[in-house]
């Protein structure tokens, strides 16, 4: 599963060939949350309040890279690495 960003303690990571709705996984600590590209919603896990919102607000500010990936991802390509949270 590799690993897409780091913020703030926080993982981003796809699998590849991953199941429907396109998303990623975003792990804190001992939390993991998956997360739908389009919608921002949790699919699956949960996160800390403050973890989710930085989550959420570095997904919105990179959605595009995201689906991208997700592309990448289906096709066993290699990820691109996606600026962190600043």
């Amino acid at each position: 599963m590799p690993s897409i960003s780091r913020f703030f303690g926080i993982v981003i990571y796809m699998y590849w060939r991953d199941h429907l709705p396109p998303h990623f996984h975003a792990e804190y600590g001992d939390f993991e949350a998956q997360i739908d590209i389009e919608t921002l919603e949790v699919l699956h896990g949960n996160l800390p309040r403050r973890a989710k919102a930085l989550v959420l607000e570095w997904a919105a500010d990179h959605r595009d890279e995201l689906r991208e990936n997700w592309q990448r991802s289906r096709n066993q390509e290699p990820l691109s690495p996606i600026d962190p949270l600043e």
